[in-house]
């Protein structure tokens, strides 16, 4: 029963989010037995495959690297993913833009129903995810011989980056499936916490008015060393870039402390936060769904509330 973890990595070191879905292959571990396996595709990726040998509760490291793995293309890697399946019954990536790029791809090329964004292991063979934008929860049980799943990673807890050793097997590329090519990117340069790994976010939304007022949000974030967030309607209002946006469709986050700053709390929005710890609320709408899931509320023109809050933060 042994279980497969598809890594998130940069080529040199391993994403946060991967210890999360660990902790969930340890959860299915222990009602299925099993060892942990961690797939860590990529071109020079040998940092990468090295850090996931160190991860706790992990007992062996397949390495794959190729030029055609560098970009982590689903095309390419889902074939991948196929020709080591044999060796699994569960195969787990996380429930990000990578992870569900790849899993549903491999479930189909290997004909098993996904399971997607599960937030608890019942049995070895049933599992809870979230519907409906978060609002009801489905407990599905599989009859497939083989299960891929996405886990959503702010619903389990890291295991710890240290304490493994766990060997490091090469595995052999399988091949370039020449269905598409990776053209470039355009990456958003910053000194401050990636969103979903912050321990503490900042998030603005249409309240904000405009992209140039985030400059009072980044402040307050610099002196918390918190991360800057944004609901969708601010990111469709063009105030700031999509790799801001919090909320169902864009990414979810837990962190320790959530300020909301100007977000009414759409259904879509809450989607993606309200597994945060501690939610603070500042708009001026006192009926705004937002301070139904804040611990904290403070009805107030947020460009008096905020500045004041930076001024207090500047005497601390």
């Amino acid at each position: 029963m042994s279980i497969l973890v598809y890594a998130e990595h940069d080529n040199a070191s391993i994403k946060p989010v991967t210890l999360n879905v660990v902790a969930a292959a340890k959860a299915i571990a222990a009602k299925a037995g099993g060892e942990i396996h961690v797939l860590v595709a990529g071109s020079d990726c040998a940092a990468a495959a090295a850090e996931a040998a160190k991860i706790e509760g992990v007992a062996k490291v397949l390495k794959a690297d190729a030029p055609e793995y560098g970009a982590k293309l689903a095309e390419n890697v889902a074939p991948l993913l196929v020709k080591l399946a044999g060796g699994y019954d569960y195969i787990l990536a996380p429930t990000t833009t990578g992870g569900r790029n790849v899993l549903p791809r491999a479930a189909a090329l290997l004909d098993v129903q996904g399971i997607s964004d599960i937030s608890e292991v019942v049995e070895a063979d049933t599992f809870v995810r979230p519907i409906y934008a978060g609002n009801a929860l489905a407990t599905v049980k599989s009859s497939d011989a083989k299960k891929l799943i996405t886990v959503r990673g702010t619903a389990f807890d890291a295991v710890a980056a240290e304490g493994g050793s766990a060997a490091v097997e090469e595995v052999g590329s399988a091949g370039d499936a020449g269905l598409s090519s990776f053209v470039g990117q355009e990456l958003t340069k910053s000194e401050r916490p990636e969103l979903t790994s912050a321990r503490v976010i900042i998030s603005g939304g249409r309240g904000m008015q405009s992209g140039d007022n985030f400059a009072m949000l980044e402040r307050i974030a610099d002196k918390l060393g918190a991360a800057v967030g944004a609901s969708r309607a601010a990111v469709d209002a063009g105030f700031v870039p999509n790799d801001y946006q919090v909320g169902q469709t864009g990414k979810v986050v837990a962190p320790e402390l959530y300020i909301a700053v100007g977000i009414s709390g759409a259904i879509q929005h809450l989607a993606g936060m309200k597994d945060s710890k501690v939610i603070v609320a500042i708009n001026k709408d006192e009926e705004a769904p937002i301070f139904q899931v804040a611990d904290y509320g403070l009805v107030a023109d947020l460009f008096q509330a905020v500045p004041e809050l930076e001024a207090e933060l500047s005497k601390a």
